[in-house]
């Protein structure tokens, strides 16, 4: 892994996504290099890695909680941010850098909600931190039941069964937490609303809505069907039913 550090100079973003204010992405790519990764793009914003293969560096923006920090203490009034949309903000980097704990930090300090997605188990570090933070909540990315799929499909990230128990123990502490069935991989449904489901508040379900750059390796290993309409149709309608009122 390439680890380069950089300077940034803005920490919170306008968020497109509903019900977020803002987003804050403290590393610029990922380490857990999910080969369906819809956030390659992010490659023409890097400083030094725009040719660079997805999953194969990251830019640690160094100075992000100092700017965050300033951005905070001029806004009149408090929101809520997303750490992260297009990172993961507890990949690698993070157990060295400690800079998603640090925004953490200062966002609990004025009064701002937090929300995380993440699919990394290193989340469990900081329930002392988000246990005292104004309506922290974690959500899990938790595509497939099945850690075969993804051995396939994200070979260096952590395994299904290790952000189970991840899961069991952010909600166990008390705090408000959500899985991301996104995107809809190979999985038995019922399966994975069971291994979820005593552990969550609620569940957000996406199709795999970026098929083409994919589509050979699903090929590879036969799983052509999880490519179709049908099948984001169906599985979505049966995650849905079977997570009942926890669905959004």
């Amino acid at each position: 892994m390439d680890t380069a550090e950089v300077t940034t100079k803005t920490a919170l973003v306008r968020s497109r996504i509903p019900g977020v204010d803002y987003v804050i992405n403290p590393y610029t790519g990922c380490g857990h290099a999910c080969r369906y990764c819809y956030a390659v793009f992010m490659r023409k914003y890097s400083k030094q890695h725009q040719d660079s293969k997805w999953g194969s560096f990251v830019e640690v923006k160094a100075n992000i909680v100092d700017i965050l920090r300033d951005e905070l203490s001029h806004k009149r009034k408090t929101g809520n941010a997303m750490l992260s949309s297009v990172c993961d903000p507890y990949q690698p980097a993070e157990r060295r850098y400690r800079l998603t704990r640090g925004c953490i930090e200062t966002l609990r300090e004025y009064g701002w909600g937090i929300d995380i997605l993440t699919r990394s188990p290193l989340v469990t570090r900081d329930i002392d931190l988000l246990r005292t933070c104004i309506g922290a909540a974690v959500g899990f990315s938790i595509p497939t039941d099945d850690d075969a799929v993804r051995r396939k499909l994200e070979p260096v990230s952590p395994p299904i069964p290790a952000r189970i128990e991840a899961l069991r123990k952010v909600h166990s502490a008390g705090i408000r937490t959500w899985v991301f069935i996104a995107p809809m991989l190979p999985m038995d449904p019922e399966r994975l609303v069971d291994l979820i489901s005593p552990h969550i508040d609620y569940a957000m379900v996406d199709a795999l809505n970026y098929r083409g750059q994919i589509a050979d390796l699903f090929r590879r290993h036969g799983w052509e069907y999880a490519l179709t309409d049908d099948y984001a149709a169906e599985i979505g309608a049966r995650l849905r039913q079977c997570l009942g009122s926890k669905a959004e």
